[in-house]
């Protein structure tokens, strides 16, 4: 009898772990559902839609087990479930996401002939609404107000990246108080575009500086070198993030040279309003959790990170990646590519600390580069990638 009930026990959840939730995250995908013949419909989540633009449909079905999470429902849809849970939207600060941030989302409102839009635009009403409410809230219905929110980005990240071979993720990270007349802003630029014309899914913190080159880069790809020093000739009216055009002169840039071909991916984060999202990354995940956002971009980035000159922010993010990297947390370890020979052995010397601290065997398992090439950095990247695919041992 006991073998018998741990037969039908196990059979149970064997059936239980196979009816995950199916997410229902467009217009089509909504249709599709609807028009099933079957007058019940199970363990769906609708995320973000608008259901009373199928009312006929969606009211000759009953719902069981369901999600309902920020969507608009017709009359008398919640009489027809049973064991459903409706999240409504909770205010501005939270819109739950069923794809990433575009630019024009982001900054919806904002026009760079008006002054002051900003403040007024999307991305302006939410960092004042944040700032207000405390970067720390205590208030319970805006802590979960953003937690649902960042909850839908990781979603809708992961739906994101699952498009991509995981070792063409690669992450530039880089200090945001880098000038756009800087080389070395200039070098990233050059850089990210090469890469991702070569294939490769270029992610960053999506802020200013080494962050916006990288974006600026992966914008301009496709396109021959004089474009590429016409949009860095515009931006470089506006240095730096705190001079008055620089998100104007940014967005000169987007309208000028259209992206219809390649994707670059931001991540950036409400706790660093202050320094705008860059609009030249395609895809935006912007968080109000910065740890959530921080682990994740090294989290993503499988394929490499290219380390640019930066300061306590991306010491931090070093030494977090080779902890990673030894435990070989994710089954294997990724390039660690420091770019800037003098920078990194000299001014910042990380580079005589951590093959010290990888000779001795502190640290194992760690694939280390020091270059000012874009060639190495192709190289122990493009390396990385076809030993992924078993090409080489």
């Amino acid at each position: 009898m006991r073998h018998l009930y741990n037969k039908v026990g196990k059979l149970a959840i064997k059936k239980f772990m196979k009816e995950s939730y199916r997410q229902i995250k467009d217009e089509w995908q909504l249709a599709q559902t609807l028009s099933q013949e079957n007058e019940e419909i199970r363990r769906c989540a609708f995320q973000s839609l608008n259901l009373t633009t199928e009312t006929e449909a969606a009211l000759k079905h009953t719902y069981k087990d369901c999600i309902f999470i920020g969507c608009q429902l017709p009359m008398g849809l919640k009489k027809r479930s049973k064991d459903c849970l409706f999240l409504p939207d909770m205010g501005e600060t939270f819109r739950y996401r069923n794809h990433l941030y575009s630019p024009e989302e982001l900054y919806e409102g904002y026009s760079p002939a008006v002054k002051g839009s900003y403040e007024t635009c999307f991305d302006g009403r939410v960092y004042k609404h944040y700032l207000k409410m405390g970067k720390h809230p205590t208030d319970v219905k805006e802590t979960l107000a953003r937690s649902l929110h960042d909850h839908s980005i990781s979603d809708c990240l992961h739906d994101f990246l699952s498009n991509y071979n995981e070792r063409r993720l690669v992450g530039i990270m880089g200090g945001h108080s880098l000038s756009r007349c800087d080389v070395a802003y200039r070098q990233v630029a050059h850089l990210s575009k090469h890469l991702t014309e070569k294939g490769f899914l270029m992610i960053s913190g999506g802020g200013p500086g080494a962050m916006e080159a990288t974006h600026l880069g992966a914008w301009m790809a496709g396109r021959n070198e004089l474009e590429l020093q016409d949009a860095l000739h515009i931006m470089a009216t506006a240095p730096m993030y705190t001079d008055e055009g620089w998100l104007e002169t940014a967005w000169r840039v987007h309208d000028r040279f259209p992206q219809n071909e390649f994707k670059s991916l931001g991540i950036p984060t409400w706790l660093y309003g202050h320094e705008p999202s860059t609009p030249l990354a395609t895809h935006i995940a912007k968080y109000f959790d910065n740890s959530i956002r921080e682990d994740g971009i090294l989290t993503i980035a499988k394929g490499g990170i290219i380390y640019t000159p930066g300061s306590a922010g991306t010491l931090q993010e070093i030494f977090q990646e080779a902890v990673q990297n030894h435990y070989l947390t994710f089954g294997y370890a990724s390039p660690m590519v420091f770019l800037g020979t003098e920078f990194w052995t000299k001014e910042v010397p990380v580079w005589p600390l951590i093959m010290d601290l990888t000779e001795r065997g502190i640290y194992k398992n760690l694939i280390l580069t020091l270059t000012d090439k874009k060639e190495d950095v192709e190289h122990v990247l493009m390396e990385h990638f076809e030993k992924g695919l078993g090409i080489k041992d």
